[in-house]
């Protein structure tokens, strides 16, 4: 599969909205030069978290259950992409492998993220989601700021500025 209207990213971190205090995951690129904020739900930001800390869980969450599933069934997640955003919500697919087969299955891109991180899965961002992302209207419909290129450093103060109304995405 071609990957050239994709960009490889990482989770970069987790942060949370200072007004309204949900949780964002941030995937960045290699380079650190792109950043995309998703605004995430409180249990999937946890899963992210406990992933990324390496903390252990006494019992499995929901995203271990499902990468256990996954490989007793004899299959692996060999990607996910976050591949479209329409009327402000953001969709990703899990690429799972079984064999010969390839499945890919429609998920929201929290969900996705977590399994990509239990399972050491790349996690792809298409270019055309980056471009739609990294415009925020600042009042004048002609003034635009690309979002993308921000640093972690500065998302505080955008977002300390920013009214609930300002927000695009759905969760």
């Amino acid at each position: 599969m071609s990957r050239e209207n994709f960009v490889l990213m990482t989770v970069g971190g987790l942060t949370l909205d200072p007004v309204t205090k949900t949780p964002i995951v941030i995937l960045r690129d290699p380079d650190n030069k792109l950043n995309l904020p998703i605004w995430v739900g409180l249990l999937e930001a946890t899963s992210m978290a406990t992933e990324i800390e390496g903390i252990p869980m006494t019992r499995p969450m929901t995203h271990d259950l499902l990468k256990t599933i996954v490989g007793q069934l004899g299959a692996v997640v060999d990607w996910i992409e976050i591949s479209d955003l329409k009327e402000n919500t953001y969709f990703a697919q899990i690429y799972l492998r079984s064999g010969e087969n390839q499945l890919i299955i429609d998920s929201r891109p929290s969900d996705a993220i977590s399994l990509a991180l239990r399972t050491k899965s790349p996690i792809y961002v298409a270019k055309t989601v980056l471009e739609a992302s990294s415009k925020l209207q600042q009042g004048d419909p002609q003034q635009d700021q690309n979002l993308s290129t921000v640093s972690r450093d500065k998302w505080a103060e955008i977002l300390e500025k920013m009214s609930p109304d300002d927000f695009k995405y759905k969760m």
